[in-house]
């Protein structure tokens, strides 16, 4: 990294020197009749540019790191004024009086400026690259780690579905401990991906409602419905099951009472409309009813879809309503980015 920094800055500084050559002798073409040969001109020019880039390099790579980027601005005006008073003394007064060496000062002022602002632009430029890719890691960590929260939670809860059926010692649970294995199989091949077929994650939403109704069918009526065309669209995984397993968790499986669960997928120009309605127990638990796995999900829509998404949770007497409207454009546009 150090040595691929050290050779822009060598080719940086080599474009710059050549630029300035260019422009002086572009500047002088009209005197070059003065010089007894082209070649003698050619030096006049290449004299002027070393002395316009040491003022420059001096100011660069000597006064601004170790004098006005440790706030040392004082000392820092006056070596730069007097680096230019000098380089300008030095090139004029050998020809010219105090008079060409204020001129030449002057001239130096305002390509020194020049330069200083093409140097700071340049270095805050840099600086905003190195802050996006340490903002892009972070997030990415950050993803990474609320993704892999998900894993255990989500195993956790249906663990405690197959659990209760065991106890029963129904004879589903065979099939149910199969079915667990092709959801778990999903999740862990999906965690691997930034974002999965839409269709593919509500088809998982589905087979863990089959689970869990068939441990609450007796007490949980279940109705998931579907509208618009789900072919093509992307989404990031492990989005909407925790939704899901809020509704499982906090409405039918808190009580013995007869409850229901509405699930309804929507799609209108590009963007999900999510929507689940669960009813409620008449005696509310104590805890909290945000829990871990909303949580993680409100912090991943943030990070996922920061300015294109919008969640409504509605917490009412008897119902639990949650809204969620996605852009899924903005999941083509990333994965075409990062493919």
């Amino acid at each position: 990294m150090f040595e691929k920094s050290l050779k822009n800055t060598i080719l940086i500084n080599i474009g710059a020197f050549l630029l300035v050559l260019i422009l002086e002798l572009l500047s002088g073409w009209m005197i070059a009749d003065r010089y007894d040969t082209p070649f003698s001109f050619f030096l006049w020019g290449f004299k002027y540019a070393i002395n316009i880039m040491a003022v420059i390099w001096i100011n660069h790579f000597v006064l601004i790191p170790y004098f006005f980027d440790k706030k040392r601005y004082f000392i820092y005006g006056l070596l730069l004024i007097g680096s230019i008073f000098l380089v300008a003394y030095l090139e004029a007064y050998a020809n010219n009086n105090w008079a060409g060496v204020t001129k030449t000062s002057l001239f130096h002022f305002y390509t020194t400026g020049t330069g200083m602002a093409a140097f700071f632009l340049r270095r805050n430029m840099i600086i905003q690259r190195e802050n996006a890719e340490k903002e892009k890691l972070q997030k990415e960590m950050e993803l990474t780690y609320l993704k892999e929260q998900v894993n255990p939670h989500f195993l956790f809860n249906s663990l405690n579905s197959i659990y209760s059926l065991s106890r029963e010692q129904s004879p589903e649970t065979p099939d149910l401990v199969m079915q667990l294995s092709e959801l778990m199989r999903y999740q862990l091949e999906s965690s691997k991906k930034e974002f999965v077929l839409l269709k593919e994650e509500i088809e998982f939403v589905e087979n863990y409602l089959l689970l869990e109704e068939k441990r609450l069918s007796k007490r949980c009526t279940v109705e998931f419905l579907i509208k618009g065309d789900l072919s093509g669209l992307m989404i990031a995984p492990m989005l909407l099951i925790p939704f899901v397993e809020n509704a499982v968790k906090h409405g039918a499986q808190s009580t013995n009472e007869q409850s229901t669960i509405d699930i309804s997928v929507s799609i209108k120009n590009n963007t999900l409309h999510f929507c689940v309605v669960n009813s409620k127990p008449h005696k509310v638990s104590s805890l909290k009813r945000i829990g871990l796995g909303l949580e993680n999900v409100r912090r991943r829509l943030n990070l996922l879809y920061p300015n294109s998404h919008i969640l409504k949770i509605a917490d009412k007497e008897k119902k639990y309503h949650v809204n969620l409207s996605i852009d899924l454009a903005v999941s083509k546009f990333k994965k075409a980015v990062n493919d």
